[in-house]
């Protein structure tokens, strides 16, 4: 039964293990990136499920005096941290995503290959020369 209500925390950890495996066993520089976007978004997707909560509404108050006059019941609400943080995740990641692309063209123009292991043995070869 837990398998039904945890589905989405069972798919991001299958995603995380896929993007894991992917940047492992393959050589291709743009697909350890892809593999590594992929485990980047898993982790989002489990900190956005960890953050919902069933039954409960987003923290926005629109009469702040009344609220403040009758006591603010948070039980009610789900906590916002989670969602700023994935949020704040996802612009970074695109960064990083970014960089690491425009590295590669870079290795790609002087080595003309995004195979890691003949990018080391031709770096290792320019470095005896």
């Amino acid at each position: 039964m837990d398998f039904l209500t945890n589905y989405v925390e069972i798919a991001a950890m299958a995603l995380f293990g896929i993007g894991f495996t992917t940047l492992l066993l393959h050589r291709n520089m743009i697909k350890k990136i892809i593999g590594f976007s992929i485990m980047d978004n898993a982790i989002f997707l489990f900190l956005a499920a960890k953050g919902f909560i069933e039954g409960k509404t987003a923290p926005i108050v629109t009469d702040v005096a009344g609220a403040l006059e009758n006591g603010v019941d948070t039980s009610l609400y789900i906590n916002p941290i989670p969602a700023g943080l994935v949020l704040t995740g996802i612009v970074v990641s695109v960064s990083v995503t970014a960089v690491m692309l425009s590295l590669t063209i870079r290795l790609y123009r002087r080595y003309h290959t995004l195979d890691i292991d003949e990018i080391t043995a031709l770096c290792r070869k320019e470095g005896e020369e």
